[in-house]
């Protein structure tokens, strides 16, 4: 059985990849939402375990910093 070849691969600068953009820009997003959501969740259940009702806030907004962290040093450093 003859093996297929491999697909062909875009020729030039690998920046030039069709959609690369857009799943860069899809990627950004996730990191905007995931952060706070994730962050802001431990807060809450902190919150709930502790009695406290300042650790929300500062999850949210510490996740919310940190992704602009990550994005910043991923896609801000090139």
């Amino acid at each position: 059985m003859p093996s297929q070849p491999p697909p062909p691969t875009p020729a030039g600068d690998p920046d030039e990849v069709p959609g690369l953009e857009a799943h860069q820009a899809w990627r950004a997003f996730a990191y905007l939402l995931s952060g706070p959501l994730v962050y802001g969740g431990l807060g809450w259940l902190l919150d709930g375990w502790f009695g406290t009702e300042f650790l929300l806030p500062v999850g949210i907004v510490g996740g919310m910093g940190l992704s602009l962290y990550l994005i910043w040093f991923r896609y801000g450093t090139h």
